[in-house]
């Protein structure tokens, strides 16, 4: 069980910070039950989670040493780009990666949809808006919970990764 304080990742929402364990006035089968009140670190709002058997995971946040041994891998990853054949596969094959809530798929699918965009680049065309809009998820996430472990801002985390990924491209 997790203590107040403690800082966890609370499936995609992201870094969260245990403000309380409670048992909250509730009828029928939660009565009784503990909660955690979870506070976002970088979204407004609370969350009410039942502190076991809850269906969104919940871990804790990685320690540093996990943080920074995944950033020495980026030049190591090799990308994975995918073209799903409708917009909706595309969407379901990036959700499951998400939903691993696992630093290295997060990192793998970054490292996959830049170089999706970089590809696309050099052929005058854009990144679709699902590549986007789940490319910014993972790096919402990653950057946030690397910006916690490690004790810097997630721009300091997303700087970081930008260098290390533009060392991984070949000269043009």
């Amino acid at each position: 069980m997790f203590q107040s304080g403690d800082l966890v990742v609370y499936g995609s929402t992201g870094v969260c910070r245990v403000e309380e364990l409670t048992r909250p006035a509730a009828r029928g089968a939660d009565r009784g039950k503990l909660f955690y009140l979870l506070k976002p670190l970088h979204q407004d709002g609370v969350i009410y989670t039942p502190a076991e058997g809850g269906k969104v995971p919940i871990r804790p946040v990685i320690p540093a040493e996990e943080a920074r041994a995944l950033l020495e891998q980026i030049p190591t990853l090799t990308p994975e780009i995918c073209r799903g054949p409708t917009l909706q596969a595309l969407a379901q094959h990036y959700q499951a990666a998400i939903r691993t809530h696992d630093c290295r798929e997060l990192l793998r699918l970054m490292v996959s949809i830049r170089a999706k965009r970089h590809q696309l680049a050099a052929q005058n065309r854009w990144l679709g808006m699902v590549d986007e809009r789940f490319l910014k998820q993972a790096e919402q996430l990653l950057c946030s919970e690397f910006a916690v472990a490690l004790q810097v801002s997630p721009e300091e985390v997303q700087a970081d990764v930008e260098r290390r990924l533009e060392a991984r491209r070949p000269e043009s």
